[in-house]
């Protein structure tokens, strides 16, 4: 498959079957994960991952949705701020970017894959914060539901702005 295919492949899949990811899947998405690109290396960033349904059940007070009780396992991807670069010339910490990247080659190993994944920001962070337990250097930023997507799952149309509207040549 090419890269395009790929990201194109990529959607936000909101249902999911009850059939677990297997030890080979996860190893290539994290290894995927690992790959990804930060700013100096730094890599300022961890991910706890769910698998069992009572784990999972912990979170869901975070984001309240019932879709989002169908994922058999959740990806908390955190920043560590502290590990992050932060550019000399205007002091702009690199982590939230660091991280939403590293979150990306995850979601786009997953397409690779066949599972179904979806971006969840808006969670209440400090609740995820405090049910996991995490340290305290460690911020969750985004929640990453995935698993196999159900029949229910219908792929809408992408709605995508023009090159010519996000894209100027100088």
């Amino acid at each position: 498959m090419t890269f395009k295919a790929l990201c194109s492949k990529r959607s936000s899949v909101r249902n999911f079957r009850n059939k677990p990811i297997t030890e080979a899947e996860w190893n290539y998405l994290l290894e995927c994960t690992r790959l990804a690109p930060s700013a100096v290396n730094r890599q300022p960033w961890h991910f706890y991952i769910l698998t069992s349904r009572q784990d999972c059940e912990k979170l869901w007070p975070c984001y309240d949705r019932e879709w989002f009780k169908t994922a058999p396992a959740i990806v908390v991807c955190c920043a560590r701020r502290q590990e992050a670069w932060v550019r000399p010339g205007d002091n702009k910490p690199h982590a939230d970017i660091d991280i939403a990247i590293a979150t990306e080659h995850f979601c786009l190993a997953a397409a690779d894959l066949d599972l179904g994944t979806c971006w969840v920001c808006n969670f209440d962070a400090k609740l995820c914060h405090e049910i996991l337990q995490l340290p305290s250097d460690e911020e969750p930023v985004v929640l990453v539901p995935i698993g196999h997507a159900s029949e229910q799952h219908i792929e809408k149309p992408k709605s995508r702005k023009e090159q010519t509207e996000i894209a100027t040549f100088l």
